[in-house]
C-alpha cells in the first residue's frame, strides 16, 4: 500500500520498487551532489576576493558548509520521522536553491558574512544529500543493498565531474561578478532534483533490529572507550580532516598563491572527488579481504604520499597528483576506518554511538576547514601539507597496538 506522502507503508518492497527508487535516488544523488564540489571549488577564492587585508577567514565559508552538513543530518532525521523521507528530500533540495540564490546576492553586494551563511544554507542540503544512500539501502531487499549503495556512489562520481564543469561554463556569467553564476546553477539542479524525488516511494521505516536487539544495551560511555573503537574514530576522523584541510586549501593555494588560472584548481578539485568516490565499488571487497585495519593503513600511507608530492614543487601536476592521492587515502582511511568503527557495537546500539560519532567527525572537519585558511594565510603551503605526518603517524601508531591486541586475544 502507498501512501499520500509517496512513502511506502510497511517495509516490504519487490526489486523492481527497490531498482526504480534506486535508479530515482541516484539521479537526485548525481544533481544534488553537484553541490559540493562547486562549493569548494570557488567558495575559498570567492570568501579571498571578499577580504581585505587579513585574509585568514577565506576559508570561514567552507567551514559554514561543513558545519550545515552536520545539522542537515541532523535535520533530515527529525523531518523523515515526521513527514516522511520523499518530503524531507524535497525540502533539502529547497534548501540547496535557498542557499544559491543568497549567495550570488552575497557575491552582488560584496557581503562576506552573508556568503559563509549562504554557504551553510547549502551545507544543510548536503547534509540531507548525505542521506541518499542510506534511503536506497533501506528501501532495497537485503542482497541487492550492495548494488544500491554502489549505484548511489555512481550518482557522485557524475557530481564530480559536473560541478567544476558548470563552475567553469557559468562563472563568469555575471562579470563583474564573478562565481556568482555557478551558484545560481544551484537552482535548476535543484528542481531538477526534485523531480527525480518526487517520483519516489520509499518505506516509512527500517527493517526491524533481529536478534541482536535482545542482548543488554551498554552505556554509550563503555562502548566509546574500548580501544576498537577509538582507534576506528580517531583515523577516521584524522583521514577525514587532513582531507578537508588541504582541500580546502588548494585552489587558494593555486590561484592566488601561484597565478594558476581558476579552470585549472576547479580541474584539480574535480579529479579530487573522482579519486574520492571511484574506490568506493572495490573498497568494500578489500576490507572483507584483507581486513579493515590494513585498508586503512594503505589510506595513511597513500595520505604520506600526497604529502610527499605536494611538498616537491609547485607545479600543476604537483597539485593535481597531491589532490588525487589526497582524494584516494581519504577514500581507503575513511572508509575502512568507518568499518572499524561499525564493528564495536551491536546493531541496536547504532543510533547513538553513530550520532556521537558524527558530532564529533563534522566538528574536527568544520575546524579544519575553518583552520586551513589560518594556516594557509600564516605559513603558507607546506605548512598544510606538514599537518600530515604528525596524524598519520598516530593512527598507524594505534592500528598497530589494536593488532597486537586482537592477535593476543583467544579466537
Amino acid at each position: 500500500m502507498v501512501a499520500a506522502s509517496g512513502n511506502v507503508q510497511g517495509t516490504d518492497i519487490s526489486l523492481h520498487a527497490a531498482r526504480r527508487n534506486v535508479y530515482l535516488l541516484t539521479a537526485a544523488q548525481a544533481v544534488l551532489g553537484t553541490m559540493g564540489p562547486i562549493v569548494f571549488s570557488v567558495g575559498g577564492v570567492a570568501g579571498y576576493q571578499m577580504l581585505g587585508a587579513d585574509k585568514s577567514l577565506a576559508t570561514a565559508p567552507l567551514t559554514g558548509f561543513n558545519i550545515g552538513v552536520a545539522f542537515g543530518a541532523i535535520f533530515v532525521a527529525v523531518l523523515s520521522r515526521h513527514l516522511g523521507r520523499r518530503m524531507a528530500f524535497v525540502i533539502g533540495a529547497l534548501l540547496g536553491a535557498g542557499g544559491g540564490i543568497l549567495a550570488a546576492y552575497a557575491l552582488y553586494i560584496l557581503d562576506f558574512w552573508l556568503f559563509a551563511v549562504s554557504l551553510l544554507v547549502i551545507g544543510l542540503s548536503g547534509g540531507f544529500t548525505q542521506k541518499l544512500r542510506f534511503a536506497a539501502a533501506d528501501a532495497s531487499p537485503s542482497f541487492y543493498k550492495p548494488r544500491a549503495i554502489s549505484w548511489i556512489l555512481a550518482g557522485g562520481m557524475v557530481s564530480a565531474v559536473l560541478g567544476p564543469q558548470l563552475v567553469i561554463q557559468t562563472r563568469d556569467m555575471l562579470a563583474p561578478i564573478f562565481f556568482a553564476g555557478a551558484f545560481l546553477a544551484v537552482i535548476p539542479l535543484a528542481l531538477l532534483a526534485i523531480l527525480f524525488l518526487a517520483l519516489l516511494r520509499l518505506p516509512d521505516q527500517r527493517p526491524a533490529v533481529t536478534a541482536s536487539a535482545t542482548l543488554p544495551t551498554r552505556p554509550l560511555r563503555e562502548i566509546v572507550m574500548t580501544q576498537r573503537f577509538i582507534t576506528g574514530m580517531v583515523c577516521g576522523i584524522s583521514t577525514y580532516a587532513l582531507m578537508t584541510f588541504m582541500m580546502t586549501g588548494a585552489p587558494i593555494a593555486m590561484v592566488v598563491g601561484c597565478d594558476f588560472p581558476q579552470d585549472m584548481a576547479t580541474l584539480g578539485i574535480q579529479w579530487h572527488v573522482l579519486a574520492m568516490f571511484v574506490p568506493s565499488f572495490f573498497t568494500g571487497m578489500l576490507v572483507s579481504r584483507f581486513g579493515a585495519e590494513r585498508v586503512v593503513a594503505a589510506g595513511l600511507f597513500i595520505l604520506m604520499a600526497c604529502a610527499l608530492v605536494a611538498h616537491a614543487g609547485i607545479a600543476l601536476w604537483n597539485f593535481w597528483g597531491a589532490l588525487i592521492l589526497l582524494g584516494l587515502g581519504w577514500n581507503f582511511g575513511f572508509i575502512g576506518a568507518t568499518a572499524i568503527v561499525a564493528s564495536s557495537y551491536r546493531p541496536h546500539e547504532a543510533d547513538k554511538v553513530q550520532g556521537f560519532h558524527d558530532i564529533i567527525l563534522f566538528s574536527a572537519v568544520a575546524l579544519a576547514s575553518f583552520g586551513s585558511g589560518k594556516v594557509l594565510t600564516a605559513y603558507g603551503w607546506d605548512m598544510l601539507n606538514a599537518a600530515v605526518w604528525p596524524l598519520t603517524i598516530l593512527c598507524l601508531f594505534l592500528l598497530f597496538a589494536l593488532f597486537l591486541r586482537e592477535k593476543r586475544r583467544p579466537a
